[in-house]
């Protein structure tokens, strides 16, 4: 089985309580070790991240360590970059084994075509969005952001994040033709043929059927919907944790 998991936004202002947050998803991926042969982490999975070159941003202590348990036993576990925490330097590859991508990438699993991504800037159509996602991925910025002592960096970048999703307009499911992301998608696969297109970063759980035989999955999140994905080989199921 392979597993699918994004925004579950650990760490955020938020939530009432993080301990338990984080014990939720240690539990979620326990149960996906019975069977798991690679897990993959859409983004979003903290909601906020900065590595220094000497310093571990605090918590997160349980999912790092069931993290490397899982990978010490075998299991692939793959990290795409989201919008929230695409500031690893090389700590989760030497520290807890992870695959990290940086971009979308298209994958060969049990012999069908993926398409993986987080989902922020594939097709946003917000100009004001699109300039600030290259200022986050900017080399420059990023190092004089560093330069800031880790508890200024660590405060802002979480009341940011805080400021930012309350902000956030409504997560409900817009309609197919509003959905920037179903729009790309149908983009997409007239130029590239895939099995199935995974994404997180709106936070709805959806699965809809494409063209040429293709699905379209959003992953939902792990805050308010507790939803993830998982594949047998044959069928794509959007499933939901309650533990």
């Amino acid at each position: 089985m392979i597993y699918f998991l994004s925004d579950v936004h650990l760490g955020s202002l938020l939530i009432p309580d993080q301990r338990e947050h984080e014990r939720k998803v240690v539990r979620l991926l326990d149960q996906m070790k019975k069977d798991a042969t690679a897990i993959y982490l859409l983004g979003d999975i903290f909601d906020f991240w900065f590595e220094y070159t000497t310093v571990v941003p605090k918590g997160h202590t349980r999912l790092f360590g069931k993290i490397a348990e899982l990978t010490d036993a075998g299991i692939e576990v793959h990290f795409f970059i989201g919008n929230h925490d695409l500031w690893t330097f090389g700590y989760f590859e030497k520290e807890l084994g992870m695959k990290v991508h940086y971009r979308p990438e298209v994958v060969e699993l049990y012999g069908k075509r993926f398409y993986l991504a987080h989902g922020d800037g594939l097709s946003t159509g917000d100009a004001g969005f699109s300039v600030l996602r290259k200022v986050f991925h900017s080399r420059v910025a990023q190092r004089l952001f560093a330069l800031l002592p880790p508890y200024i960096g660590q405060n802002f970048g979480f009341a940011w994040s805080r400021s930012n999703r309350l902000h956030m307009k409504s997560e409900e499911f817009k309609g197919e033709e509003n959905e920037r992301l179903i729009v790309y998608a149908k983009e997409f696969i007239e130029k590239e043929k895939v099995d199935f297109l995974v994404f997180g970063h709106r936070h709805i759980d959806l699965k809809l059927q494409l063209r040429y035989n293709a699905e379209m999955i959003i992953l939902g999140d792990f805050i308010r919907l507790f939803s993830y994905g998982a594949f047998d080989g044959k069928e794509f199921h959007l499933d939901y944790f309650e533990q």
